[in-house]
């Protein structure tokens, strides 16, 4: 369980951090798009995204995927 939190963690961070180090202007101006939505529609997002990981998370699963 804890070589899962951590594996997922580390990808995580990768994608994070290639984001930031290939695209800086692009997360500016993704951060100025997101302060110009109001507040319930920034939740609905993070629902949205969270909703999708689990289900991304459930099929990997469910073909197989394994450490």
């Amino acid at each position: 369980m804890i070589a899962t939190l951590g594996l997922a963690f580390g990808l995580v961070l990768i994608v994070e951090g290639l984001v930031y180090a290939l695209a800086p202007s692009l997360v500016e101006d993704l951060l100025t798009a997101l302060r110009a939505l109001p507040l319930a529609r920034r939740r609905q997002v993070g629902l949205a995204a969270l909703a999708l990981g689990v289900l991304l998370v459930w099929v990997a699963d469910a073909l197989g995927a394994r450490l």
